[in-house]
């Protein structure tokens, strides 16, 4: 069988299978009769996480760049699910991946990437990502490693506008509000740039996690980190949500639903639930980029239950 072209993706290949995620309604979570909540369940792409279209997209085009070689290394900054994805487009098409990870990620991101054979490089907290980030930048240049570039490269937030976006306007053409974790800025600037240029009048809200300050490591108002890629204009409300109230959520949507959804599934779900509040009537789709199960083994909902502050010093998501 002929090697396929640099980038190109067979059929049948496991990189084949990204994307045309499912839209599922919560018919048993939205609060009234005239308002319907629906979420794009990523979970089903490959590794579990919608990070497997970046990942993706990103080696491919380092591929047709020629920046890319068979047997390279590939480094990149992540708090988990990127460095997940990326470790499974990896091995699928020859790379070596080294991966700076903050402390404070759950432990079986580590694990799972151990698992993948993923060189592991650990750094202090800095302004969430910011530190990550850096270290990556230094240690790409020091090992002669490829940098990804997730927070930084614009197609991150081409691949949503393409694919996510025009998946979620195909399905679901009436759409009122979009509700998504903030993250790189990827997913929410590039689906809300396509739902917006379908309709003008699509609302677009953004969600992130309230940080502890061990987990922001801020010493000055200047060192906080703003996601390159993140589009303001896009944006129409910007909300912060705790992670016991995250975590909450994640085990209703599976009560409720049926749904093993991930940590930001529950945080969009909480901003869901807060906009459907002000809708008589109207479609709301809610990003659950991620999967569930591999949070299962910390159960970490208990701690929940308690409402325990140390949770926000987690990188959830």
């Amino acid at each position: 069988m002929p090697t396929p072209a640099p980038g190109a993706v067979r059929s049948h290949s496991a990189l084949a299978q990204i994307g045309d995620t499912p839209l599922i309604e919560l018919r048993h979570l939205s609060p009234k009769p005239g308002v319907r909540i629906f979420a794009k369940f990523e979970g089903t792409n490959p590794t579990g996480s919608i990070k497997d279209r970046v990942a993706r997209a990103l080696v491919c085009a380092l591929e047709r760049e020629g920046k890319l070689r068979p047997g390279q290394r590939i480094v990149e900054a992540s708090s988990g699910n990127t460095a997940i994805a990326l470790a499974m487009v990896a091995r699928q098409r020859g790379y070596k991946v080294c991966v700076v990870l903050p402390e404070g990620v759950p432990p079986m991101i580590a694990d799972t990437l151990m698992l993948f054979g993923v060189h592991l490089h650990w750094c202090k907290p800095l302004a969430g990502m910011r530190g990550a980030i850096e270290e990556a930048e230094k240690l790409a240049e020091a090992c002669g490693g490829v940098p990804l570039r997730q927070f930084q490269n614009p197609l991150n937030v081409q691949v949503h506008e393409t694919t996510t976006g025009e998946e979620i306007v195909q399905a679901l053409p009436e759409v009122d509000v979009f509700v998504a974790g903030v993250g790189t800025g990827g997913t929410i600037t590039g689906v809300g740039r396509r739902l917006k240029r379908h309709n003008p009048k699509v609302r677009v809200v953004g969600v992130e996690p309230r940080m502890g300050e061990r987990l922001q490591g801020l010493t000055r108002l200047e060192d906080h980190f703003a996601a390159p890629l993140f589009d303001l204009d896009v944006l129409d409300r910007r909300m912060l949500v705790g992670a016991a109230r995250s975590l909450q959520l994640m085990r209703e949507i599976t009560l409720r639903e049926g749904l093993v959804a991930g940590v930001s599934s529950g945080a969009a779900l909480h901003a869901a639930l807060r906009e459907a509040e002000t809708l008589e009537r109207g479609n709301i789709v809610v990003m659950f980029s991620d999967s569930g199960w591999k949070y299962l083994p910390s159960r970490p909902w208990d701690a929940a239950q308690r409402d325990d502050p140390d949770l926000d010093e987690v990188h959830w998501w």
